[in-house]
């Protein structure tokens, strides 16, 4: 089991070495003081700005957006100012640290807020409204309360507005935008669901940089929220498409449907499934200039090799430095894992393979290298939580067990959110359960047990079993 901290880790004390101004009116002191009066919310806010915000983006050499884009829109929205002191102390209440007000009581707060704007503000304020509703996305990833689908209607919510008023195209209003793709794709793959957008063409997600950052920056390739996984999101968004295009078939063959209809759907599953696994095969990161990377003292080292043939011409900009080339590594390690997991995802939930197939293992191996070499260089982890679970429910080896657990162990350390652990004790159970069904099968041949029908989700019946449904995020 990942231990559940009892109190605030000191390291993370350390992840933003420097305070942070308050950002609307200049820093007086006492710091965040014109956020509120009360030193609670004051703490609170600090704890975002110094703390949260840092844990949930790949990119910030010029700035933290939320501190940017976000903080900046509590000055006439107080939706989003309790979405966020609601955020802040619900990270802090799983670490142990309680606060005079709960985070319930400033959830709530926010959702009423939230009613009373959409009903009675004539003129819509885009960017507050959106903003209060991927906070309150975060907010729930975060607490994860039993079996609940408050984060569908929460993105729902956040279609909605987006498909009813103007598109901007300020800052603000990409960024949350690129928030809720990344939301919208994972709740997907979550629950088992369709996303709610349609799939980006290939190309057209671009890396969305901090405010102020250089356009020769050696991250210019590195997306705040996808970090090196933008030209992979396309891919990803097609295959969290797939199981709801599958049940969709299961269905039609089982109500006996017209041929006609079973052979269309038939043939688009195939051939889709089929130009999947061929985008994922081929994908490669496009990674940022004078940057190559070593692999070395990395389990998947010799899959680094390939990479290097995609990297562009490095005119204009300077090498980052030994710790900046740490923080890419780990970037990269954290892309990587997501084509290899996905790849495991097509092979076990979609094609339905079994456990033991070459490819399920090979690709389950090479996600969890990938994740351990993600923690290993101490970069961001904000996005690993769902390759390190797909890839871990399969692990079968001691050895890629032991990753799995080293790797869950950094994250939760270094993240400390309760869809960590609840996702920890799931591969468990599910490793349980699969180590017995394997010894039953050896047991029973007779009764031609097989490992990769009835079980491709056994994750699924182990949440369902457990009462809780969580998003990997």
């Amino acid at each position: 089991m990942v231990p559940r901290s009892g109190s605030v880790n000191p390291e993370l004390a350390m992840i933003a070495p420097c305070p942070t101004e308050s950002p609307l009116l200049g820093f007086c002191p006492p710091l965040f003081s014109e956020f509120s009066d009360r030193p609670n919310r004051r703490a609170l806010m600090d704890h975002f700005c110094n703390v949260l915000s840092h844990l949930i983006v790949f990119r910030e050499e010029s700035g933290n957006p939320f501190q940017q884009l976000v903080l900046p829109l509590t000055r006439k929205s107080s939706p989003v100012m309790n979405a966020i002191y609601a955020l802040a102390s619900a990270h802090l209440e799983y670490r142990g640290v309680g606060n005079t007000e709960k985070s319930f009581y400033f959830h709530n707060e926010a959702v009423q807020g939230l009613a009373r704007v959409i009903e009675h503000n004539g003129k819509v304020n885009r960017n507050e409204i959106l903003a209060a509703i991927m906070l309150l996305v975060y907010y729930e990833v975060l607490v994860q309360r039993g079996r609940s689908n408050i984060v569908a209607g929460h993105l729902k919510g956040a279609l909605t507005i987006m498909c009813t008023n103007p598109e901007s195209s300020d800052p603000t209003s990409a960024f949350l935008e690129r928030a809720f793709r990344f939301y919208d794709v994972i709740a997907a793959l979550s629950n088992g669901t369709a996303p709610l957008s349609a799939a980006p063409a290939p190309g057209c997600l671009q890396p969305f940089p901090p405010l102020g950052a250089p356009a020769a920056s050696p991250l210019c390739n590195i997306d705040t929220l996808l970090g090196m996984a933008t030209t992979l999101w396309p891919i990803i968004h097609r295959l969290s498409d797939m199981l709801s295009l599958k049940s969709e078939l299961e269905q039609a063959v089982q109500a006996n449907d017209a041929s006609s209809k079973i052979a269309v759907l038939r043939t688009e599953f195939e051939s889709t499934t089929d130009a999947i696994e061929t985008a994922l095969s081929q994908w490669r990161p496009h990674l940022p200039l004078h940057f190559i990377p070593d692999g070395q003292g990395t389990k998947p080292a010799h899959s680094l090799d390939d990479i290097t043939a995609n990297i562009l011409d490095r005119q204009g900009s300077h090498p980052p430095s030994p710790s900046g080339r740490s923080h890419i590594h780990s970037i990269l390690h954290n892309a990587l894992a997501y084509r290899h997991s996905s790849l495991v995802y097509l092979h076990r939930t979609i094609r339905a393979r079994p456990r033991s197939h070459p490819a399920v293992q090979r690709h389950a191996h090479l996600s969890l290298a990938h994740c351990a070499a993600t923690v290993q260089h101490a970069g961001p982890m904000g996005a690993l939580l769902w390759p390190l679970f797909v890839a871990a429910c399969e692990a079968v080896s001691p050895e890629d067990r032991e990753l799995a657990g080293q790797a869950f162990a950094a994250v939760e350390k270094r993240q400390g959110m309760m869809n960590i652990g609840r996702a920890w004790e799931i591969v468990h159970e599910v490793w349980r359960r699969a180590d017995e069904a394997e010894v039953f099968s050896r047991s029973f041949l007779d009764l031609g047990h097989d490992d990769g029908v009835k079980d491709a989700d056994l994750w699924r019946q182990v949440s369902r079993d457990m009462g809780v449904s969580i998003v990997f995020g």
